[in-house]
């Protein structure tokens, strides 16, 4: 009958609304605090990222991918290529993975920042080197 009314079951029947609360677990890798913000297997990777201060900061590395921030408190020392830039509260990068980049803070304070990564750099920040995550 829904076929001859040109209708599909889905117009008939109301979805249930999925619950949009995101609930894994913190990531605690290499010093950084990593919370999920998104479900397992999102299109779009987002994270609230926690980086220690350091005087010195991490050796840069290099991987396949792309990677958004937005910096929400405390300052970011983002080393990209021959770049050393401070990022402050509200300001926002965007680049390539494959170019030698490291973060940490700046300062006495962690420096809290939003990101979003395409697959291969939510690989790179959330599992280690056997490739699973850590959580705690």
């Amino acid at each position: 009958m829904t076929r001859q009314l040109g209708i599909t079951l889905d117009d008939l029947v109301t979805p249930a609304v999925p619950d949009p609360r995101v609930r894994r677990p913190v990531i605690r890798r290499d010093g950084l605090v990593i919370a999920p913000l998104a479900p397992e297997g999102s299109p779009v990777a987002t994270y609230k990222i926690t980086y220690p201060p350091a005087a010195v900061p991490p050796e840069p590395r290099v991987h396949d991918g792309y990677e958004w921030l937005y910096v929400l408190s405390g300052k970011l020392r983002l080393i990209l290529g021959d770049q050393d830039l401070v990022l402050t509260r509200g300001e926002a990068a965007e680049f390539d993975t494959r170019v030698p980049h490291s973060m940490s803070a700046v300062g006495s304070r962690p420096a809290q920042v939003l990101s979003i990564f395409n697959n291969d750099g939510v690989r790179m920040h959330t599992h280690t080197s056997k490739g699973s995550p850590q959580a705690r």
